[in-house]
């Protein structure tokens, strides 16, 4: 068959990837239109002509993207041929003036692989040692283990010449030697020449031609044909361990995608049903799993949801709890003003009046417990957060079907809001118990005898000596440019210390700094950083680590730096606070009181801080068991038991369980490269096995050339 595109100039302006296949029938097929058989070559080759020109234009460009084409005939042996352009040195039309460069590249790409036979085509007419295709193949396989030379027009010569030498193998030789082959000329293709007729003109010029006789039956396309089917056979059974293990790899990497899709089939209702149950199961697994933290896909890249919500708990929360504690000079001052309009115009003296503080201490116990509304609603918007994203995470399995996903996601997400505001309420509610009632009996409260006595410094107890409270990875950022700038070192914060290590090995200590008069102040990020940084500095204006006043902290994100600080917390190094401005600084610095005034504004002072701890601890121990009873557990109960009737009543089961035309396509593609991956490994099981091989020719004896 002739299907290939003939003519001036430069013809072939994309690789062509021809499969040569040997069947009973004879059609050939296109890889961009799979599902057209082309049964007349004619058209074939006209179809080549029309890609061709759709990526290239019609104007003589090119380009690198081949055109793959498979051909079945009973007059094939099995071969893959990749036509390359042919090398042009003058552009013309639309080509750029590199077009010598570009083609050699493109060539390049395909002969340097090691897993390809390299066709170097030379015309007879031409002085074969200033052949391009020759110098190429000798630049990618200097040792011609992989390159055939193949000798064209030898019927064009001058009368007189011939090319026994080159095809003797004795003119620059080849360790794979050279074949002549007579094409057919313009004129016979023009006259429509059939190609039999064609291949008995070679065989006929061969057998008559004086220098070629005794070397027909190597010489032809017939011989090339088999030459070319035996020398690839050689190549892929050299090849074949290592293309059999990564084919075993490919193949194992995919089968867990197909076992998916095995599963299910679009057409089946019955097995819509059952798909769409397994899917909302494994929704609800995979949502309690990440929650609980049970199970045996443990995410090892960032915290899942459990553990995110246990951070806002544990660290956030009672971060935001001491955020809002209390400014000590407002607090006096405050308790110092309730004492007087309590009293009003019976104003207490040191000598007539009874200080009787109840009054007092519950009007300021109550203000500060109004305080905590804010964290605690904060804490419930956190933690609904984690919820939804962990939601999206989950739901991310069910991308097969969009219309599952959005519904899910939504049925789910909405019944997350619904139990926010009850939460909420709930919290409010407990916040409200806490101020209903100044429950001044409880075994914990210090009492109105003990307040009197008590240290006012002594209310701010560290953790347990030397107990390590956190380690981990964070970045020294303001350290010299001369030393590096900024650098990451392993920090260990304890009760008392914090040290920085070389590595988590914490054998080479770079630092150790104690806690005392330490304080954390926020830090904006750099305009060309990603940092998120905060700062440790000493209230005494003393240097914090050699001559730094304060040692810059950073961290990849806002939640590290927010847990960083909790930890300090933990350890009694506490956020500075705001500055006031100067005219209040003004009024608290002459505000003074009598001495009786200031020894009740302590005692009161000092009540408040037992009592106002007390309900810290209770509201610290109560909010995550309040979230996690209305919110986190209601929502895994309403996943297992609501989820699915919910589901069927906001849509039908075929719409529900309609695929993506993405997913349609990748499941597809991802069956047919499962089952080609199958077939490749019985095929090089066959061929290993019943496949007949020759040896590779030995090297090129060329003595004769430096003897001449």
């Amino acid at each position: 068959r002739d299907f290939l595109p003939r003519g001036s100039g430069i013809v072939t302006r994309r690789p062509l990837i021809l499969q040569l296949i040997f069947s009973k029938t004879e059609y050939a097929e296109f890889l961009h239109c799979k599902s057209k058989k082309f049964t007349d070559f004619d058209e074939v080759r006209q179809e080549i002509e029309a890609e061709t020109d759709r990526v290239t234009g019609t104007n003589k460009g090119i380009s690198p993207v081949p055109i793959n084409l498979r051909v079945y005939s009973p007059h094939v042996l099995n071969l893959t041929l990749i036509d390359l352009p042919g090398i042009t040195k003058v552009p013309v039309g639309d080509q750029p003036q590199d077009i010598e460069y570009q083609i050699k590249d493109m060539i390049m790409q395909f002969i340097s692989r090691e897993s390809s036979l390299i066709l170097a085509v030379t015309p007879a007419n031409m002085d074969l040692a200033n052949s391009d295709a020759l110098k190429m193949a000798k630049e990618v396989d200097p040792q011609g283990l992989r390159t055939i030379g193949v000798i064209t027009k030898l019927d064009l010569m001058d009368e007189g010449t011939d090319a026994r030498d080159v095809l003797e193998n004795k003119l620059l030789p080849l360790r794979r030697g050279y074949i002549g082959v007579v094409n057919r000329s313009q004129k016979d293709i023009d006259g429509k020449k059939d190609i039999r007729a064609a291949l008995a003109a070679e065989r006929k010029f061969f057998l008559s031609h004086p220098a070629y006789r005794h070397m027909a039956d190597r010489m032809g396309t017939p011989h090339l044909q088999k030459v070319l089917n035996q020398q690839l056979t050689n190549h892929i059974r050299e090849t074949l361990p290592s293309l059999r293990s990564k084919l075993q790899s490919q193949l194992l990497s995919l089968e867990k995608e197909v076992e998916e899709y095995k599963n299910f089939r679009p057409d089946d209702p019955t097995r819509k049903t059952k798909a769409l149950l397994q899917m909302v199961q494994q929704f609800g697994v995979d949502f309690e799993k990440r929650i609980e933290g049970s199970g045996d896909q443990v995410d090892t890249l960032e915290l899942s949801g459990g553990a995110r919500i246990n951070r806002i708990f544990h660290e956030r929360f009672p971060f935001e709890l001491v955020k809002m504690e209390f400014d000590e000079k407002d607090l006096r001052r405050e308790i110092s003003y309730a004492i007087k309009n309590i009293h009003g115009v019976r104003q207490v003296s040191e000598q007539t009046g009874l200080f009787t503080p109840d009054l007092a201490f519950e009007a300021i116990v109550k203000k500060q417990v109004v305080k905590l509304k804010e964290p605690c609603l904060k804490c419930v918007d956190l933690v609904i957060q984690e919820l939804i994203n962990t939601v999206r995470q989950c739901t991310s399995k069910l991308g097969s079907y969009p219309r599952l996903r959005e519904e899910t996601e939504r049925i789910v997400t909405t019944h997350i809001r619904e139990r926010e505001g009850k939460t909420k309420d709930q919290i409010l509610l407990l916040i409200d118990i806490e101020l209903s009632y100044i429950n001044t009996n409880h075994e914990d409260f210090i009492g109105f005898a003990n307040a009197q006595q008590r240290n006012t410094q002594t209310n701010k107890k560290r953790a347990i000596p030397n107990q390590v409270i956190r380690r981990g990875w964070l970045t020294i950022n303001n350290i010299s440019i001369m030393k590096g700038g900024s650098k990451e070192y392993w920090f260990v914060l304890t009760a008392e210390s914090l040290s920085w290590y070389k590595d988590e090995e914490e054998k080479e200590k770079k630092y150790m700094l104690p806690l005392d008069n330490l304080k954390i102040r926020d830090v904006e990020k750099g305009f060309m950083s990603n940092k998120h940084v905060f700062a440790i500095f000493n209230t005494e204006q003393r240097n914090v680590y050699k001559d730094l006043r304060q040692i810059e902290l950073a961290c990849d994100s806002q939640e590290d730096v927010d847990s960083w600080k909790a930890s300090f917390l933990r350890a009694g190094v506490y956020p500075e606070k705001d500055q006031t401005e100067n005219e209040d600084g003004v009024q608290e610095n002459t505000f003074s009181m009598d001495p009786q005034l200031e020894r009740q504004v302590e005692t009161i002072r000092n009540l408040v801080d037992s009592y106002v701890g007390i309900i810290n601890k209770s509201i610290r121990d109560l909010m995550p068991k309040t979230i996690m009873h209305l919110m986190i557990n209601n929502t895994k109960d309403f996943i297992h038991s609501e989820l699915l009737a919910y589901l069927y009543s906001s849509a039908d089961q075929n719409s529900l369980m309609e695929e993506s035309a993405d997913q349609a396509q990748r499941r597809d593609d991802m069956l047919r490269m499962y089952h080609a991956l199958k077939e490749a490994l019985n095929i090089i099981g066959d061929i290993s096995t019943s496949t007949v091989s020759t040896p590779v020719p030995p090297p090129v004896d060329d003595t004769w050339l430096q003897t001449s």
